[in-house]
């Protein structure tokens, strides 16, 4: 007997479950004044008297001047100072508004205000699908947090997420920049805007542009992943990833890195790149090579690390470790080497050694000018153990040695030597054919060397000359090399190329990229059946019911009143707001301010949330 009771009981409230879940709850309703018209069968006409006409419908309040409420379909229609809210979180207000409780679908018009904590939406026309707790609208909003005005033709609002998704003509304005893209997910809680399509940032400074990337609208730093460039005014930044920082002027990339100096025709290149803007100046590594664009020849500089600094019209750049330079008709190598293009002046430090032609030249430091003007090889200079090889067109090699020397160029082409104090030579004599003499060896104070097509076509000799003529047979080999004598021929650079020679190639850094946000279904997509988000009382048709471009819904009619005078005014309708004529931001309700994010860097870019 008892289990047969509690099997009674189980069947009553399984019954009782399954009526409930095939039954709509009806919608609540208050109004001062009640009628009944036979243009709207089955309908009652709700009006104001002292007080708003008020619905309520599971955690949703609506209030409204004037209503037509078809209470057997479970719908409304609220004319006038319409007022819909849900929960603590969601406030809206228009002109028009109307409520199918059987699906949960709303849909106003005329003046949209949607307001949440963080932010707030107006719009001309707005579909609130309850079910899915989405908002969405094709006839150009705006948005408002606390930092930045959002506007776009078309947006979605995801409540439970807090995020807004807008395509076309998709624009942010904040006091310091204006961020434009045809595609944008924005989290209006976090101030994040995700960036899926061509976007642009403009401010006073800079200008940024990606295809795919994230910016933090509060915290004013971004990341951009897809064909990403910051153009500031005299340098263009390009790389495969690149973090930005507003409040710092920072700016740093990885992996196929590009600097353009636009002023000076100068490019860098490598794979990490470091900007200050507002120290004017570029750290660049990870085989960083800087290319000087002459009109004659282009000037190649390689290192493990580049720095330039200095004002457009002032550049330095400075290399370290394991530096080599390469144009067309010179190389060279150093540990350091520091350039200054105002005046053309190279410096090579440590070990520095240049070939030009045949000729190799080595010291402490080297300093070569180059003239500014002409953008051609004016000269070069080289302090302590400067040292002068030319290999012999036999196998031997010409030397020449001081403590300075100074080289003068005519057409890039080294034209004249001068070497002071304490200065040793050999050089091996040859006649017109070509015929060995002898190896000349001399001491002396200086040495004025000419040369012709790089080749030695003079030497004089001034001062406490002292010199020997052997005949070749008479100089052993071992005596045939100055004290010093270093010949590093085999380390020449002979073409670009040679910048990485026996370097090992360079594994570039896997970037944690910005997945592209999953493919969404259309907003008025419910099941396999799309009519029923529509009562058949609605003024929308079916064919309201798709994403398009442009919104082309007729504006707010009241079809209820049934006084001579409407109650909402043609007036009043024709002066409602096109996405042209919107309320200025300081008309606008404003929402409370929130706790500012801390800087982020690129290791810790937050990823999108995923639906």
């Amino acid at each position: 007997m008892k289990n047969c009771r509690l099997l009674i009981i189980s069947l009553f409230v399984f019954a009782w479950t399954i009526t409930g879940f095939g039954q709509q709850r009806k919608i609540n309703y208050e109004s001062d004044r009640f009628s009944r018209e036979e243009r709207f069968p089955g309908a009652l006409i709700l009006t104001k008297i002292n007080n708003q006409v008020y619905f309520a419908h599971e955690g949703i309040e609506v209030w409204c001047d004037q209503a037509i409420h078809y209470e057997e379909d479970n719908f409304f229609k609220a004319y006038g100072n319409v007022r819909m809210v849900q929960g603590d979180t969601i406030t809206m207000t228009s002109q028009y508004a109307e409520y199918n409780g059987n699906t949960q679908f709303a849909f106003a018009s005329g003046r949209v205000f949607m307001k949440n904590p963080q932010s707030s939406l107006q719009t001309d026309t707005l579909f609130f699908d309850r079910t899915k707790q989405q908002a969405y609208y094709r006839s150009g909003g705006t948005i408002r947090d606390t930092a930045s005005v959002l506007k776009s033709r078309i947006g979605r609002y995801y409540l439970e997420n807090d995020k807004y998704t807008f395509s076309t003509e998709v624009v942010i304005t904040n006091p310091e920049y204006v961020l434009k893209s045809s595609q944008l997910d924005f989290y209006s809680e976090s101030g994040h805007a995700y960036m899926y399509g061509p976007s642009t940032i403009t401010s006073e400074a800079s200008t940024i542009y990606c295809e795919r990337g994230f910016y933090d609208t509060r915290g004013n730093t971004g990341y951009f992943v897809k064909n990403s460039r910051i153009d500031y005014e005299n340098r263009i930044l390009e790389g495969d990833s690149l973090y930005f920082n507003r409040n710092t002027n920072f700016a740093s990339a990885t992996n196929n890195i590009k600097v353009t100096d636009t002023v000076n025709r100068s490019v860098v290149r490598g794979h990490y790149a470091e900007v200050f803007r507002d120290r004017d100046s570029v750290f660049i590594t990870k085989r960083a090579v800087a290319v000087a664009l002459q009109e004659q020849d282009s000037v190649y500089i390689h290192s493990d690390t580049l720095m330039i600094t200095g004002k457009a019209d002032d550049r330095v750049i400075r290399g370290f470790y394991g530096v080599r330079l390469f144009k067309s008709n010179m190389s060279g190598k150093s540990d350091s080497i520091h350039v200054r293009e105002k005046t053309g002046l190279t410096q090579m430090l440590g070990r520095p050694v240049i070939w030009s032609e045949n000729n190799q030249l080595t010291g402490d430091t080297i300093h070569l000018l180059n003239n500014v003007v002409t953008e051609e090889m004016d000269s070069l200079k080289v302090y302590d153990n400067a040292f002068m090889i030319q290999r012999d067109s036999l196998g031997g090699f010409n030397q020449l040695k001081g403590k300075e020397m100074y080289g003068k160029f005519e057409d890039n082409k080294l034209k004249q030597v001068d070497l002071i104090k304490n200065t040793e030579t050999i050089y091996y004599m040859r006649d017109d054919p070509g015929n060995l003499i002898g190896i000349n060896k001399t001491l002396s104070s200086t040495i004025t060397v000419h040369f012709e097509d790089q080749q030695v076509v003079d030497i004089y000799y001034y001062n406490q000359v002292d010199g020997v003529l052997y005949p070749e047979e008479e100089l052993p080999v071992n005596a045939r090399e100055l004290k010093g004598f270093n010949w590093r021929g085999e380390e020449r650079l002979n073409s670009v190329e040679d910048l990485f020679l026996d370097e090992p190639d360079y594994e570039p850094v896997k970037i944690e990229g910005i997945p592209l946000p999953d493919k969404e279904e259309s907003f008025f997509e419910n099941g396999n059946n799309k009519s029923h988000l529509l009562n058949e009382k609605s003024r929308l048709k079916q064919t309201d019911l798709q994403e398009r471009a442009k919104d082309t819904l007729p504006a707010v009619i009241n079809e209820a009143a049934p006084q001579p005078e409407p109650l909402i005014e043609q007036e009043v309708l024709d002066s409602l707001p096109t996405q042209d004529t919107l309320q200025k931001p300081s008309q606008m309700p404003q929402p409370a301010p929130t706790q500012q994010r801390d800087t982020i860097s690129p290791a810790v870019i937050p990823q999108p949330k995923k639906e």
